[in-house]
């Protein structure tokens, strides 16, 4: 059931990412979910750290990191998408995996989807793409326990992690945003609740999204019922993202103890 919500949600998205100049083009030219899946299955991923490229739907690329575990070849892991933050385009930015990620999630022993966002938001229809079908196409090919996926990032990988909670709520089964500002309150005023648990990570001394806006809005979503954890980092400021591994370990073990026991 969840393959089928993620492929109608890639297709969905498809239908948006399409380029309007191929409206006269033929239909048999443009990519299949068959064709994404045959060829994410020729990747070849092994254990260990993939760095890898992959033709979207649209014929664009993906580019992104996939982090096997020894573990995988006997037993499912956890899946843990994580999103990197602003980075003005690196084309490296989403191997940045050992500042925190790994050594966060350590004790889960799981594996690891990083994808690079390029310069767009991870809200855009590009990176929901993207998103989505690498989820698709990790759960369906890895060995992946689909009962525990988890989103986090780091700044704007923050705020996709909030927006991929409230969004998709039917894909990942906890969010773990850090250095985020993510408003809960809707246009009209009210207060929006969000049905995926999240554990949100904050410095106390971040200067980019100040700690008082993200203590109001989780206070508020939590009072209307979201499942919400607010951890702050004493000291921390806002570039200082590898000095968030041990809250993440935190994280970690509240997946464990009250998420997924």
């Amino acid at each position: 059931m969840i393959l089928k919500r993620l492929i109608f949600a890639l297709l969905i998205l498809f239908s948006f990412t399409s380029c309007s100049s191929d409206d006269d083009a033929s239909t048999t030219d443009r990519r299949s979910i068959e064709d994404l899946e045959a060829d994410f299955q020729a990747l070849n991923l092994q254990q260990g750290i993939n760095d890898v490229t992959l033709e979207n739907l649209n014929g664009s690329s993906w580019n992104f990191r996939v982090i096997i575990p020894e573990s995988a070849s006997s037993s499912e892991r956890p899946l843990v998408l994580t999103l990197h933050g602003a980075a003005g385009g690196d084309v490296d930015a989403h191997k940045n995996t050992a500042c925190y990620a790994e050594p966060g999630f350590a004790a889960l022993d799981p594996i690891i989807v990083s994808p690079n966002g390029g310069t767009q938001l991870w809200n855009s229809a590009f990176n929901q793409d993207l998103v989505i079908g690498l989820m698709y196409l990790t759960q369906k090919y890895l060995n992946v326990d689909r009962d525990r996926t988890v989103v986090t990032g780091y700044s704007n990988g923050g705020n996709g992690s909030w927006f991929y909670a409230e969004i998709y709520p039917e894909i990942f089964t906890a969010s773990i945003p850090m250095a985020s500002s993510y408003s809960t309150f809707s246009s009209n005023g009210s207060v929006r609740t969000i049905e995926t648990p999240l554990y949100v990570i904050h410095g106390e001394k971040d200067e980019l999204f100040p700690l008082a806006e993200t203590q109001e809005w989780v206070a508020a979503t939590k009072d209307a019922g979201t499942n919400v954890t607010l951890e702050i980092a004493p000291g921390l400021t806002h570039y200082e993202s590898c000095n968030y591994a041990p809250y993440l370990q935190n994280a970690a073990s509240w997946l464990q103890d009250e998420v997924w026991d």
